[in-house]
């Protein structure tokens, strides 16, 4: 049976494998981004939370993508300048302003995702069945993981 000390060991190395694999896949992902789509990953994290989510508050977007309120506006002011959001006033609160997700923002984020997924699924062909049932068991847990504060 483990010692606690083994498995606290084993816990830190499993950590550090996965934070890089993870962060190794995550560059891969982001190189094979569409060549035509000019904007940064976080700025297209914002279209994605937008398209997962649906309309939002600035200040709901910077704690869905952990940054800070002036970070997110910038960001949100350059979506919007180039035609990928636009701001509405909040159907309840009239204080308040919501960023909603244009078509060209939408069309921009299916372009960028179907390119990336292709790649991916090529890739995931290259394992085993039972490699690909590993992490459609991980998968689910990796997002767990990125969600947890």
């Amino acid at each position: 049976m483990p010692t606690v000390q083994t498995v606290v060991r084993s816990d830190a190395g499993l950590a550090s494998e996965l934070r890089l694999s993870v962060m190794r896949l995550r560059r891969r992902l982001a190189n094979e981004r569409h060549p035509d789509n000019p904007l940064s990953i976080g700025a297209m994290a914002v279209l994605g939370s937008l398209y997962r989510n649906g309309d939002l508050t600035v200040g709901e977007l910077a704690a869905r993508e952990r940054v800070q309120p002036p970070s997110m506006t910038r960001i949100v002011n350059g979506l919007e300048e180039g035609g990928y959001v636009a701001r509405r006033a909040h159907e309840s609160d009239g204080r308040q302003v919501v960023v909603v997700l244009s078509d060209q923002g939408r069309a921009t984020l299916r372009a960028d995702r179907v390119r990336r997924d292709a790649w991916l699924a090529c890739r995931l062909r290259e394992l085993t069945p039972d490699e690909r049932e590993t992490l459609r068991h991980a998968a689910p847990l990796l997002e767990r993981l990125a969600d947890a504060d």
